[in-house]
């Protein structure tokens, strides 16, 4: 049954007149928490190391509110490497404002390509999370139709045992006669419909209905025994002549 699983999923699949392509899911995490938690920290690390530069600035005569608010930006950010400290402090040292113009410049540059990245970042994640949602339903969907085609295999054997019965009943009525052949169309009809019996919703009846008719048959031929036993231990009167 199992070796022939393939070969039924391959003719499942031939048989649809338009089959459904699914997309290649891009890397991107599925899960929305992800992005959206991570996304949310960012933020507020962005927002509050703004927030010190513009009390920084707002406070540039205040040399010691200056040292504060820098220390906290700076508790905020990754330590920077040397050479970009050093790269800093020359610019601030020459204080040249065509060079505070063009980092500045650079400075807005970077932050629209990172918002961008980021823009897309959370649309291959939705898209990534839609793929998967699309294939787990297919695989459900497989799933399902491997059970059917298992259930309808399992069907066609009950039937096939039916009707072969019915058959062997059909030439035994015509053979040896009906009280043999009968019982055996009889159980090859009860065969060949368990399977549609057991998956109907009065089941539950049904069965109770045969158990209660097998005991009352079970119980008559058990007292139809025992009175014939009786009958034969009675002594037949004797006439006389």
């Amino acid at each position: 049954m199992w070796r022939l699983l393939p070969v039924v999923l391959v003719a499942l699949a031939g048989c649809s007149s338009k089959p459904e392509v699914i997309p290649v899911q891009p890397p991107a995490p599925t899960k929305p928490d992800n992005v959206q938690t991570l996304g949310k920290d960012l933020d507020k690390t962005d927002h509050r190391v703004g927030a010190a530069l513009v009390a920084i600035e707002r406070n540039a005569d205040k040399p010691k509110v200056v040292v504060a608010e820098s220390r906290l930006a700076q508790s905020y950010l990754p330590l920077p490497p040397e050479s970009d400290v050093q790269f800093a402090l020359a610019r601030a040292t020459k204080q040249d404002p065509l060079d505070y113009s063009k980092q500045m410049a650079f400075g807005r540059q970077l932050a629209t390509a990172v918002n961008k990245a980021w823009e897309r970042l959370e649309a291959d994640q939705a898209e990534a999370k839609r793929v998967s949602d699309l294939k787990d339903k297919k695989i459900a969907e497989l799933t399902q139709e491997v059970i059917r085609v298992k259930q309808e295999a399992s069907n066609n054997v009950w039937t096939i045992a039916g009707a072969a019965l019915a058959v062997i009943g059909g030439v035994v009525t015509a053979l040896v006669g009906p009280r043999t052949g009968i019982p055996l169309l009889l159980c090859g009809g009860a065969i060949g419909a368990f399977p549609f019996v057991v998956e109907s919703p009065y089941w539950n009846y049904i069965a109770g209905t045969t158990l209660g008719i097998a005991c009352g048959l079970g119980l008559y031929l058990l007292w139809d025994y025992v009175r014939d036993k009786a009958n034969e231990d009675t002594p037949k009167d004797q006439g006389g002549v």
